[in-house]
C-alpha cells in the first residue's frame, strides 16, 4: 500500500490528525484557559472578587451551609428509579433522603469554597453499591451563604469541563471522544518524528515571508518540535487520570467482587469502616479536628492549611472525618490525610507515605492538574497549550493549502468544507468564548437561569462562526484564501476589547483600579489577556489581507505530486 515506512507515517500523521485535529484543537485551547480557571471564575461572578480564604470554621459556618443544601432535583429524577428497590415500596421523597457524606473543598486561588452532600437511598436495590443523591452548592466562606446556583462559573464549570468532555455527557461520550484523540495525538506525535528526521534544524526554521504554504509548514514543525514533551506528557496523563474511572474501569465490572473484597479488606487494615453501622450518634467538633490536624502537620514539617474534608456515614456510630492538608506547596493535588472518628474526635489512623505506584499516579496526575502554587509554571502551561493551538491551526492551513490548487482545477470541494471546519475550529472557538465573556457582561446579574442563557450564547457564537466560515468559503474553491478567517480575527478583536470595557461599565473594575488603585489581579489579568488577544487578532487580520491581496488575480495550478514525507499536517 505504501512504498515505504516513512510514507506510510505520514499518512498516518496527515490523515490522524486531520480527523482528531478539530477534537484536539478544543481540548488545547479550553486546557490552556482552564490554567486559569478559577481567575475567569472571578472575572465572569463579581461577587466572587474578594481575597482568597482559608477553611473557615467548619462548626459555625460549614455545617449550617451543608444542612441547607437540597438534593439535586435532576439527578434525583434520572438516578432514584436505577437505585431504588421498588419492591420494598415507593421511593424516599428528594427532600427526606438523610445526608450519609459531607465534603467541603478549596483552593489557595479560591475566594469561595465548594461543598457538597452525598444522600443515601434508604432502599437500595444493591445494598453494598454506591447509593446517592448528590447536591452541591458554591459557599462564601466569610458567611457560608450560597453563591447563587445560576451565576455560572465559567472558567472551572464550562471550560474546564470542555476541554476533556466537549460537554458531551450522554453515556460519558465526550470523555471517551477525547480519550481517542489523546491516543491519536500520540500517534500523530510518534509518527512526526518519524517524518521529521531533522528536528533540531526544524527546531530554528520560520520563514514567514514565503508563500503560505511554506510559512505554514515551518511554524507547524517549529510548534510541534518546541512543545513536544509538553503535547506528550499532557496527552499521556489525561490518559492516566481518566484510565481507571472510565476507559479501563476493571474493577467496578469484570472484578466488583474482588474490588468489594478488597474494600472490606482495607477498611478492617486501617480502622475505617466501610459501612454504616445503623446506630444514630452525634457530631464532635470538626473545628477541634481540624487544628489537631494541622498540629501534627507541622509537627511533621509540613505545616499547612486544610484543603479538602470529607465526613463519611453522617449522623452514624461508624461515621469517622478524613481532613486533608492542601496541595499548594507540592505536585500531589491533597494529602497527609488524617481521619477522626466523627462522635468523638478521636484519632482513628493517619495516612502512610504513598507506595512507588501511587505515588506516582498522583504525581503525574497532579502535574497534569496543576493546582500548586507556582505562577510561573502557570504561564508555561498556557505557553504549551497555544503552542499546540499553533501547531494544530497551521496543520490545517497546510492541508488546505496543499491541494486547494488541484481541488480548483478538477472542481473538488473538498479543500473548501476542511478549509471551513479549520475556520470554525480555530477562530471560531475563540468568537465562542470570548462573546460568552461579553453575554456575561451584558445579561442582567439577576437574570433568572443566567446561566443558561451564556451557555446559549457561547453554542450561538460558534454555530454562527461555523455558518459564516462556510457561507464566505467560496474563494478556496478558486485557490485563494478564505475571507472568514480575516473577518473572523476582527470580529474576535472586538468582542474582547467590548468585554473589557463591559466589565467596566457593569462592574466599575477598570484596569486602573485593579492594577493601581485596588489591586485585584485576577480581574486584571483577565482583562489585559482579552487585550492582548484582541491584539494578536488585529495583527493576524492584518496579515491574513496582505497574503489575501498578494493572491487575487492568480490563476490554479495543479499542485505537483508530495514529495516522500511532505504531506502531513
Amino acid at each position: 500500500m505504501f512504498p515505504g515506512f516513512r510514507h506510510a507515517m505520514a499518512w498516518v500523521h496527515t490523515w490522524f490528525g486531520l480527523v482528531f485535529g478539530f477534537v484536539l484543537m478544543a481540548c488545547f485551547f479550553f486546557g490552556a484557559l482552564s490554567v486559569f480557571d478559577r481567575e475567569i471564575d472571578r472575572w465572569a461572578v463579581p461577587q466572587t472578587r474578594f481575597a482568597p480564604q482559608f477553611m473557615p470554621s467548619f462548626d459555625r459556618v460549614l455545617l449550617p451551609a451543608l444542612r441547607r443544601i437540597e438534593p439535586d432535583a435532576a439527578e434525583y429524577a434520572v438516578s432514584m428509579p436505577a437505585l431504588h428497590d421498588a419492591a420494598q415500596g415507593p421511593p424516599t421523597p428528594r427532600l427526606e433522603l438523610p445526608a450519609d457524606e459531607y465534603w467541603v473543598y478549596t483552593t489557595h486561588r479560591d475566594p469561595v469554597l465548594s461543598m457538597g452532600v452525598g444522600f443515601r437511598v434508604p432502599q437500595p436495590k444493591d445494598p453494598d453499591g454506591h447509593n446517592h443523591i448528590h447536591g452541591s452548592a458554591t459557599v462564601d466562606p466569610r458567611s457560608g451563604e450560597a453563591v447563587r446556583a445560576d451565576q455560572l462559573r465559567i472558567g472551572s464549570a464550562w471550560f474546564y469541563p470542555m476541554h476533556y468532555s466537549l460537554h458531551v455527557d450522554w453515556l460519558y461520550l465526550g470523555i471517551f471522544i477525547v480519550g481517542l484523540a489523546a491516543l491519536t495525538m500520540l500517534a500523530a506525535l510518534v509518527s512526526g518524528v518519524v517524518i521529521h528526521r531533522k528536528l533540531f534544524r526544524e527546531f530554528f526554521t520560520f520563514r514567514p515571508w514565503k508563500r503560505t504554504q511554506r510559512s505554514a509548514l515551518d511554524l507547524h514543525n517549529l510548534t510541534g518540535v518546541v512543545a513536544l514533551p509538553f503535547h506528550f506528557f499532557f496527552a499521556f496523563t489525561g490518559l492516566v487520570i481518566f484510565a481507571a474511572y472510565y476507559y479501563l474501569p476493571v474493577s467496578q465490572f469484570q472484578l466488583k467482587p474482588l474490588h468489594d473484597r478488597h474494600e472490606a479488606m482495607e477498611a478492617a487494615a486501617t480502622g475505617l469502616p466501610h459501612q454504616a453501622a445503623g446506630v444514630p450518634a452525634p457530631l464532635a467538633s470538626v473545628d477541634a479536628m481540624m487544628a489537631e490536624a494541622k498540629r501534627r502537620w507541622a509537627a511533621r514539617g509540613m505545616a499547612g492549611e486544610v484543603g479538602y474534608l470529607q465526613i463519611h456515614h453522617v449522623g452514624d456510630a461508624n461515621g469517622y472525618v478524613s481532613i486533608y492538608r492542601a496541595g499548594s506547596d507540592r505536585v500531589a493535588l491533597v494529602g497527609e490525610g488524617i481521619h477522626f472518628q466523627a462522635s468523638t474526635g478521636a484519632v482513628l489512623r493517619e495516612d502512610p507515605p504513598r507506595r512507588a505506584v501511587m505515588a506516582i499516579h498522583e504525581f503525574l496526575s497532579g502535574l497534569h492538574l496543576q493546582h500548586f502554587e507556582h505562577w510561573l509554571l502557570r504561564w508555561l502551561y498556557v505557553l504549551g497549550g497555544l503552542l499546540g493551538c499553533a501547531c494544530i491551526a497551521t496543520g490545517f492551513v497546510f492541508f488546505v493549502e496543499r491541494r486547494k490548487k488541484k481541488h480548483a482545477a478538477t472542481g473538488g470541494q473538498g479543500s473548501r468544507a476542511v478549509d471551513a471546519l479549520a475556520v470554525a475550529a480555530v477562530t471560531g472557538m475563540v468568537i465562542a468564548a470570548v462573546g460568552m465573556l461579553v453575554a456575561n457582561r451584558l445579561l442582567p446579574a439577576d437574570l433568572a437561569g443566567k446561566g443558561d442563557w451564556e451557555k446559549a450564547a457561547f453554542w450561538g457564537f460558534w454555530m454562527l462562526a461555523l455558518v459564516h466560515a462556510f457561507a464566505r468559503g467560496g474563494p478556496v474553491a478558486r485557490a485563494r484564501i478564505n475571507p472568514a478567517w480575516r473577518k473572523q480575527c476582527r470580529a474576535i478583536a472586538a468582542l474582547a476589547v467590548a468585554a473589557v470595557l463591559l466589565n467596566w461599565l457593569t462592574t466599575g473594575d477598570h484596569l486602573l483600579k485593579t492594577l493601581v488603585t485596588d489591586p485585584y489581579r485576577a480581574v486584571a489579568g483577565v482583562d489585559l489577556a482579552l487585550l492582548a488577544a484582541a491584539g494578536v487578532a488585529l495583527w493576524a487580520a492584518r496579515r491574513l489581507a496582505r497574503r489575501g491581496r498578494g493572491k487575487a488575480g492568480r490563476r490554479p495550478a495543479v499542485a505537483p505530486p508530495p514529495a516522500a514525507g511532505a504531506e502531513h499536517g
